[in-house]
C-alpha cells in the first residue's frame, strides 16, 4: 500500500523513488525491461495518466532474512475511465538506507484473459461515446486526438481528407472545436467482440457558437491500448438525404441573420 499510495500522488518520482538503487521492473503494458530510477520513472510517466489504483486480491508472503517477496494477484481501477484490469505480481522487497525499497517488480496480464482486453459490455461501450464527446468539450484538440488509438483512422464530417495519426487527427480538431460542438447519440447499434468493440449509429451536435444543430452517421470501432479503450476508426458523414444546401431556415430566422451581422459591427 506505500507502493499504491505513491501511485495515487500521480508522481512518477514518488513511484519511481519507491524502488531500490538496483531494482528491475518487467511492467505489464511494455516490452522494456526498466532496471534504474530514469527508465522506471519514464514507464510511470506513462501508466499513471490512466490514475490507477490497485487492490490485492490474492498474497503469497515469503520472509527472509533481511528481504521479503510477495506475489499473487491485484486488480487495477482506471481512473480516467474505470476500466478493472487484473494482473500477477511478484515483489521482492530489501532493506536499503533505512527503508524497505522495491528491488523486483514482475507483472503480468492473466494469461487466460482475453488477449485484446477486458470484456466490455455493450452499456460500457455506448458510454465511450461520452469520453469522446467530454474531451470535445474542453475544447483542447491535443485532449481529443489522445481519444484515438495509435493506428487510428478518422474519416471525418467536414473534410474530405482521411486523418491517419495524431498530428492529422489534432489537426482537424483545431478547427472543428471552434464550433464549440456537444453531441448526442439518437440511435446507436453496438456489436462486442474479443478484445474490441463497435458502435454505429446517428448522432446530432449543438453548435455552440451558432446553437445550430446537426445531425450525421457515425461508426465507432474501439480497441484495448495502453490499458484504455481507445478509437481505432471513426466514420463521420453528413445525413445524405438531408439538404445539400443545409438545414432549414424560416423567414423569420433568415431576417434576424441581419442582427448577427449587426451585432458583429
Amino acid at each position: 500500500y506505500l507502493w499504491n499510495d505513491a501511485l495515487d500522488t500521480l508522481d512518477s518520482d514518488v513511484v519511481a523513488k519507491r524502488y531500490s538503487k538496483e531494482a528491475v521492473l518487467l511492467p505489464t503494458v511494455s516490452d522494456t525491461p526498466r532496471t534504474d530510477y530514469d527508465s522506471i520513472k519514464d514507464y510511470f510517466d506513462n501508466f499513471l495518466k490512466l490514475k490507477p489504483q490497485g487492490e490485492i486480491l490474492d498474497s503469497f508472503v515469503t520472509v527472509g532474512d533481511g528481504w521479503a517477496k510477495d506475489v499473487g494477484i491485484y486488480e487495477f481501477t482506471m481512473g480516467t475511465t474505470g476500466d478493472k484490469v487484473k494482473a500477477r505480481y511478484s515483489f521482492v522487497y530489501v532493506y536499503e538506507d533505512g527503508a524497505w525499497k522495491i528491488a523486483h517488480h514482475h507483472s503480468s496480464a492473466m494469461p487466460e484473459a482475453s488477449k485484446g482486453g477486458p470484456k466490455i459490455s455493450e452499456d460500457e461501450c455506448k458510454n465511450l461515446f461520452y469520453l469522446w464527446n467530454d474531451a470535445l468539450d474542453t475544447l483542447d484538440s491535443d485532449v481529443v486526438a489522445k481519444r484515438y488509438s495509435k493506428e487510428a483512422v478518422l474519416l471525418p464530417t467536414v473534410s474530405d481528407t482521411p486523418r491517419t495519426d495524431y498530428d492529422s487527427i489534432k489537426d482537424y480538431f483545431d478547427n472543428f472545436l471552434k464550433l464549440k460542438p456537444q453531441g448526442e447519440i439518437l440511435d446507436s447499434f453496438v456489436t462486442v467482440g474479443d478484445g474490441w468493440a463497435k458502435d454505429v449509429g446517428i448522432y446530432e451536435f449543438t453548435m455552440g457558437t451558432t446553437g445550430d444543430k446537426v445531425k450525421a452517421r457515425y461508426s465507432f470501432v474501439y480497441v484495448y491500448e495502453d490499458g484504455a479503450w481507445k478509437i481505432a476508426h471513426h466514420h463521420s458523414s453528413a445525413m445524405p438525404e438531408a439538404s445539400k444546401g443545409g438545414p432549414k431556415i424560416s423567414e423569420d430566422e433568415c431576417k434576424n441573420l441581419f442582427y448577427l451581422w449587426n451585432d458583429a459591427l
